[in-house]
């Protein structure tokens, strides 16, 4: 049995241990009751509840648990813009859901939590040591699912609305900056990689295709005549899925080297447009994780870089390109980023050493006049080769 209620010097505000009870009547006359952590909350909280009452707009609370509520949600969610959402990120919240979210907040009611308990959800994720994206990751179809919510009218405001998570990179500051190979290091780690698979790893280093873009590449998206390769589609949890975004569909260029190892590669069979160009023995889709595990890793270990991974051949193949010319928005398109923006961003802190040589300057300054200047630096930005001008030293 609970413990008994207290009266407290304000009228429909009681104390039951260390919580207060507020009583009031609904429309009906019906006796409703909310809690609070103190007395002052309490005495707002009763105080919203009459006004509600008073001016018509009170509204009961659903006794509906988060848990019962989200599966219910994740069948029927379709997003919250006009462009709706794409049917494996509501995968990804589904499993988000039954992996932390129902576990930790399924038994509370909705009409329940708090600002405070999404709070303690987020220190609930990054107590495991996680990046700072993993726990916004974890929060985003909690935030989404209480929106919902409101707009069912099971609750009256979104505790997860304007809350702000402190997250605190646990992983240590270089650990979120991509890490990219050096052109000796990319060449030693070729080197390991076994025969079946050096065609496969030296592609998605040259065109830093994500490594669900190269798993589901098929002939019909290689031109070996116009050396050029396009993005269509990837593999992602298990099946055929468009780019990440609408800015992965794209054509990448290839040197001429690359043309003619794929045309090698295709021979003289010339498997369907429709084939994968990298299929398993037994023509499906290769799995990443796997290859990983008995190719790419115990190459990349025998070359001094066992951190490296399929998403480090991306990066590298990014840095290449700028070192070697091309300019931000070349690179943006070629990677499939959204914006040229975004390209700096994440490779800037790779090219330290690549300012230019501002010897020019002194000229401008003695002549008074930039058409004096006799020589100039190479040019790295506009007037930089195009795409499919830059090679690859590999």
């Amino acid at each position: 049995m609970g413990a008994p209620l207290v009266a407290t010097s304000t009228p429909g505000i009681y104390k039951r241990g260390s919580r207060y009870v507020v009583r009031y009547r609904d429309p009906q006359g019906r006796q409703r009751q909310r809690s609070a952590a103190t007395l002052a909350e309490a005495r707002l909280l009763r105080a919203a509840m009459v006004a509600d009452v008073a001016r018509g707009e009170y509204r009961a609370l659903s006794r509906i648990t988060f848990a019962d509520y989200a599966k219910t949600w994740i069948s029927t969610y379709q997003g919250r813009t006009s462009r709706g959402i794409r049917p494996e990120t509501v995968a990804d919240y589904g499993r988000d859901l039954d992996k932390d979210a129902i576990p930790f907040l399924g038994r509370l009611r909705l009409s329940e939590i708090e600002p405070r308990d999404i709070k303690a959800y987020a220190a609930h994720i990054q107590g495991r040591g996680v990046r700072p994206a993993t726990v916004r990751l974890a929060i985003a179809p909690v935030r989404a699912l209480l929106a919902t919510a409101l707009e069912d009218g099971l609750i009256r405001t979104n505790p997860a609305a304007g809350l702000r998570i402190a997250t605190v990179d646990q992983t240590g500051p270089e650990s979120e900056k991509p890490k990219a190979l050096t052109e000796d290091e990319l060449r030693r780690l070729l080197s390991h990689v076994p025969d079946r698979w050096q065609l496969f790893v030296e592609l998605v280093a040259h065109t830093g295709l994500r490594i669900g873009e190269a798993v589901a590449l098929q002939w019909r998206d290689v031109d070996v005549t116009a050396r050029r390769l396009s993005v269509r589609r990837r593999w992602y949890r298990n099946a055929y899925a468009p780019p990440k975004s609408r800015y992965g569909r794209r054509t990448i260029p290839l040197t001429l080297g690359m043309a003619n190892k794929l045309t090698q590669h295709r021979g003289p069979a010339t498997p369907p447009d429709d084939a994968l160009v990298f299929p398993s023995r037994a023509d499906t889709p290769l799995d990443p994780a796997n290859l990983s595990d008995r190719v790419l890793k115990p190459a990349a270990a025998k070359a001094g870089v066992p951190w490296a991974g399929w998403h480090t051949l991306r990066h590298t193949c990014g840095t290449l390109l700028f070192r070697h010319g091309a300019n931000a928005k070349q690179v943006q398109h070629w990677l499939g980023h959204h914006s040229p923006a975004f390209t700096l961003a994440t490779y800037g802190h790779l090219l330290p050493d690549d300012a230019p040589d501002p010897t020019f300057l002194d000229t401008v300054t003695r002549s008074g006049s930039v058409n004096q200047v006799s020589q100039r630096p190479a040019e790295t930005g506009r007037n930089a080769a195009a795409p499919e001008q830059t090679r690859l030293a590999i």
